[in-house]
């Protein structure tokens, strides 16, 4: 029911603003594409995502319920897939393998992606967790 009620806000966000809702088929074909090679076909991320590797780099995070890409804002996790983890979305001079798809996907085709990633995030604790933090970030 929950999950119901945000896709449905999300739906009335996104035509409010004039836009299609986006084409979840569309998005996973563009993360299978362009994600899926790091964060892993089933968004499962790669093996001890949470530790340096040998370079001082983090391995790609999952982005299912078990890592913490369903902690941020919308606009931040489109900040990150278009213009990478630069400023303001990382610590200057931060490195980290993550691309920027700004040249590569549309906006609208970004959105399609987050949208496939984030229905995936089911579970009651995970989305009134979520809406708690988007209730937060709204408020700052």
């Amino acid at each position: 029911m929950r999950a119901r009620l945000l896709a449905l806000l999300l739906l009335t966000h996104l035509t409010a603003c004039g836009e299609a809702p986006p084409d979840l088929a569309e998005g996973k074909a563009l993360y299978d594409l362009h994600c899926a090679s790091c964060h892993g076909l089933k968004l499962e991320g790669q093996p001890n995502w949470q530790r340096r590797l040998a370079n001082g780099r983090m391995p790609a995070p999952p982005h299912d319920e078990s890592g913490h890409t369903w902690h941020h804002p919308d606009e931040v996790l489109f900040g990150i897939t278009k213009h990478g983890m630069v400023p303001p979305y990382a610590p200057p001079g931060y490195k980290s393998d993550m691309l920027a798809f700004g040249g590569v996907l549309s906006d609208g085709q970004i959105r399609a992606v987050l949208a496939y990633i984030e229905s995936h995030w089911k579970s009651p604790e995970v989305l009134a967790a979520r809406e708690q933090m988007l209730r937060g970030a709204k408020r700052r």
